[in-house]
C-alpha cells in the first residue's frame, strides 16, 4: 500500500510541479542551517547554562548526551520525514497519514493543533524578541555600559521592559525583520538569512568563550563544568530535566521540524541532516554554558537564576564589570538576536505556510496576516508572557510531538516510516529505528507532556 501511495504522490508532485514549482531549500547546508536556527534559541542560553549549574555539570551532560542521541535518532528524523513525504506542513502531513487509513480529514482536523501550537509560541517568542531587540540596541548605544554595577537600575530596566505594554515599539521591530525575511521566501528568505546569521553566532560565541577563558577566575566555571558525581546520576530529576531540555532543545513540537522537512529534497539524507541538527544544537548550548559559567565564576556570582533574568539582570552587570565589557556585550546580544530571529521564523513559518497550503494565500498576503496577529497579540499578553509560554510549552508542544509521532509510527505504519526515511538515503537506516520510533520515542514524547505537567515544566 505504501509503495503505491509514494509513486502514485511522486507522479502527483512532478504533474503539479509543471504547474507551480513548491519554494524549499536549495542547498543540503541550507537546510541543515535554517533547521539549527530553529532548535537554537533561548532554551540554549537562559535554561541550558542554568541547568548544567545546578545539577552537577558533567553528571547534568551525560543523560542530556544520552537523550540528544535518542531523540535526535527518532523524533527528529521522523518529523523531516513526515514533512518531506506529505510535502506539508502537519495539516497536509497528517491527512497524508489518515488517508491511508480511510479518511483524510480526521488526520487535517488534528493537524490543526500543532499549527496552533506553533503560532502561539511565537507570538510569546515575539515578546521575548522585542527585549532582545531592545538590549542589542542599549548594548550598542552604550546605554547598557553605563548603567555600571547599579542593580536597582539594571532590574528596574528589566521589570519596565517585560511589563505590560513595556515592549511595544521593539515587539514591531522585531516582527518588521521577521516579516521581511520570511515574505523573501524558503529560499530566497529564511535559508539565505540562516546561511548568514548561524555561522556569525557560533564564530561570536568561540570569540566570547576565548576571551572568557583568558580572564581571571574563569577556570573555577571550567573545573565545574568537567565535574561528575556519580551518586548524582541516581537522581531521578537529573535524568527528568536532562531529558526535558533534550526534547525540547531539539525542537520536536510536530510542526517546525515537519515544516522545513516539507521543502527538503527527495535525494537528501534525512538521517544524516537530522545527525548534524542534533549536534550543532548541543554544540550551541555547550558554546553557552562555556561562556555564561565562567563568566558568572569571573564576576563571583552563583548562577542560581534562569529565565530572562539570568539574561537581562546578572549578566548584565557581571559584563559591566569585565574589562572590555561594553564590546563584550555587543557581541553577545548579537548572538542572542541571530539565535532568537531563526527561532522565530521557524515558528511561523508553519502558520504562513498553512495559509498557503489551505487557502492558497500567496506568500508575501500569508507572512502579513499571521505577522499582524502575531504582533497585536503580543503586544496585548506582554504582562501575562510567562504564563501564556508555560501553557504552551508545557502542554501543547509536548502533545504536537506526540501527535506527529503516533501519525508517522503507527497510523502510517512501519512500510511507509521506513520508506519516507530511507529516501535519498546513502545507506538505509538500521531496523532499530521504527521500534525505537514507535514505542520509545512515542512513548518518550508521552512522558514529556505528563511530566511537564505535574512538575510545572521540564524544558
Amino acid at each position: 500500500m505504501c509503495n503505491s501511495y509514494f509513486r502514485l504522490k511522486i507522479l502527483k508532485e512532478e504533474f503539479m510541479s509543471a504547474i507551480e514549482k513548491r519554494d524549499g531549500f536549495t542547498t543540503k547546508w541550507g537546510f541543515i542551517l535554517a533547521c539549527i536556527g530553529s532548535a537554537v534559541g533561548m532554551g540554549n542560553i537562559w535554561r541550558f547554562p542554568v541547568l548544567v549549574s545546578e545539577l552537577g555539570g558533567m553528571t547534568f551532560l551525560i543523560p542530556y548526551f544520552i537523550f540528544v542521541i535518542l531523540i535526535g535518532s527518532t523524533g527528529v528524523i521522523e518529523e523531516f520525514a513526515l514533512g518531506r513525504a506529505a510535502g506539508a506542513g502537519p495539516v497536509g502531513a497528517f491527512g497524508m497519514c489518515t488517508e491511508m487509513r480511510g479518511n483524510r480529514s480526521i488526520g487535517e482536523k488534528i493537524g490543526i493543533i500543532p499549527i496552533l501550537g506553533s503560532l502561539s509560541l511565537a507570538i510569546g517568542y515575539s515578546c521575548v524578541m522585542g527585549w532582545v531587540f531592545k538590549y542589542a540596541w542599549m548594548s550598542i548605544n552604550g546605554s547598557m555600559y553605563a548603567m555600571q554595577s547599579n542593580m536597582e537600575v539594571i532590574g528596574s530596566t528589566f521589570g519596565q521592559t517585560a511589563s505590560a505594554w513595556g515592549a511595544n515599539f521593539w515587539i514591531i521591530i522585531a516582527l518588521i525583520a521577521s516579516f521581511i525575511i520570511m515574505s523573501m521566501g524558503v529560499s530566497g528568505g529564511i535559508e539565505k538569512a540562516n546561511k548568514i546569521m548561524m555561522p556569525i553566532l557560533f564564530v561570536l560565541f568561540v570569540l566570547l568563550g576565548i576571551y572568557i577563558v583568558f580572564q581571571p577566575g574563569s577556570s573555577n566555571g571550567y573545573k565545574y563544568i568537567f565535574t561528575v558525581n556519580f551518586e548524582g546520576l541516581l537522581n531521578p530529576k537529573i535524568w527528568i530535566f536532562a531529558f526535558g531540555q533534550a526534547f525540547f532543545s531539539l525542537s520536536v513540537a510536530g510542526h517546525g521540524s515537519v515544516i522545513y522537512g516539507s521543502y527538503l529534497s527527495k535525494s537528501e539524507d534525512i538521517s544524516n541532516s537530522a545527525r548534524n541538527v542534533a549536534l550543532f544544537d548541543t554544540l550551541a548550548a555547550l558554546l553557552a554554558a562555556f561562556v555564561i559559567i565562567p563568566a558568572m565564576a569571573v564576576g563571583g556570582a552563583e548562577l542560581s537564576s534562569g529565565g530572562p533574568g539570568l539574561m537581562f539582570i546578572y549578566l548584565v552587570n557581571i559584563m559591566n564589570n569585565m574589562a572590555g565589557g561594553r564590546i563584550i556585550e555587543v557581541i553577545f546580544y548579537l548572538c542572542i538576536l541571530f539565535a532568537g530571529v531563526s527561532s522565530i521564523i521557524n515558528l511561523y513559518e508553519a502558520p504562513v505556510a498553512f495559509l498557503q497550503e489551505k487557502f492558497k494565500a500567496n506568500r508575501v498576503t500569508a507572512t502579513a496576516i499571521i505577522h499582524i496577529i502575531g504582533c497585536i497579540v503580543a503586544i496585548c499578553i506582554q504582562g501575562i508572557v510567562s504564563q501564556w509560554m508555560d501553557v504552551v510549552s508545557i502542554y501543547i508542544c509536548p502533545l504536537g510531538a506526540l501527535l506527529a509521532a503516533i501519525m508517522f509510527f503507527w497510523v502510517a505504519g512501519k512500510e511507509f516510516a521506513e520508506e519516507a526515511v530511507n529516501m535519498g538515503a546513502t545507506k538505509k537506516i538500521g531496523s532499530w529505528f521504527y521500534p525505537a520510533g514507535k514505542y520509545i520515542y512515542c512513548l518518550l514524547a508521552l512522558v514529556a507532556l505528563i511530566a511537564g505537567a505535574l512538575l510545572g515544566g521540564i524544558g
